[in-house]
């Protein structure tokens, strides 16, 4: 179950947007800059995400149910998924303002002053980024991690959106700033196709990632120097919640007793080796046959 804490990072990933809305927005309507306004655009798409994150953030962390068994972490699939829809939406409206900008170019105003504005704004955005980033990554939060990689996109977009209408303003090409707003669409598309490809993955059961499965096999394989074996290690992942099934054999003389002692040993090692972990051993006599018989995921009929 995910702690009821990590809420309060979705606080203060509104509070963040909030608050780049107002100064983005005010640099926009200063400048009428169609580059600043795509970033202010961004800014509510941010906004909607963090509202979305705190709802899955709170479902997933309510406990496990007659209907939920497995718990409702993934829930937060769907957090990110949303943020990354809203991200190509708001691609869209960028790209679109964009176009119509070059048709019909305008002189940009007040220009040192929006852009001063527009850089504490994206302060905020990297301060909360980099937050968010270290609180996900420590307790395996895909919401987390989503609101923190749209934050710091955010901060790189608007780093170009500067330079871009700097150079406008100071060049007198009004063409760079919807060409820069152009190129900040791209990009943030991108982004959203990331958070679509992985929130995706996650709801079709992808695997552990690679370190982590090679964590439980460095565990099994210490256990199989010792006389034991295992087969049909599958593991998933569900938001924070790792899974972890796998059938481990051992000398069909033993007692269960014995045999369940050292699957209490596996099971241990694994969860101190992957965190949050929850793991389901079989146990199976390595000289009956049989037991070579399930190792893939619909058993072999006999």
């Amino acid at each position: 179950m995910l702690p009821p804490s990590l809420k309060r990072y979705a606080w203060l990933s509104i509070a963040a947007a909030l608050a780049t809305i107002l100064l983005k927005g005010a640099a926009w309507w200063m400048t009428g800059s169609v580059g600043l306004l795509s970033d202010a655009l961004e800014s509510f798409v941010n906004l909607a995400g963090a509202f979305m994150a705190l709802a899955m953030l709170s479902l997933a962390a309510t406990p496990a149910d007659e209907n939920h068994a497995h718990g409702h972490g993934k829930a937060e699939y769907f957090s990110s998924a949303f943020e990354g829809f809203l991200i190509l939406m708001a691609a869209l409206g960028i790209a679109y303002a964009a176009v119509d900008r070059l048709l019909h170019p305008q002189a940009l105003e007040a220009v040192g002053i929006g852009l001063g504005v527009s850089v504490v704004a994206s302060i905020i955005n990297l301060l909360t980024a980099r937050t968010l980033m270290a609180v996900g990554r420590e307790h395996r939060s895909i919401t987390l991690e989503a609101d923190a990689h749209h934050l710091l996109t955010d901060v790189w977009t608007s780093a170009g959106v500067i330079v871009g209408v700097g150079l406008a303003w100071f060049t007198g090409w009004l063409w760079l700033d919807p060409v820069v707003a152009l190129l900040v669409a791209a990009n943030i598309v991108w982004t959203g196709w990331q958070l679509l490809h992985r929130s995706a993955a996650g709801l079709m059961d992808v695997s552990l990632p690679p370190e982590q499965i090679a964590a439980i096999e460095a565990v099994l394989a210490n256990y199989r120097e010792r006389g034991l074996d295992y087969h049909a290690l599958r593991t998933r992942e569900a938001g924070a919640r790792a899974f972890v099934t796998l059938h481990v054999l051992v000398p069909g003389a033993w007692t269960v007793q014995v045999g369940h002692d050292w699957l209490e040993r596996i099971e241990a090692d694994i969860r101190a080796a992957v965190p949050n972990a929850h793991v389901i051993t079989h146990l199976e006599p390595m000289e009956d046959p049989r037991a070579l018989s399930d190792q893939s995921l619909d058993r072999v009929l006999e």
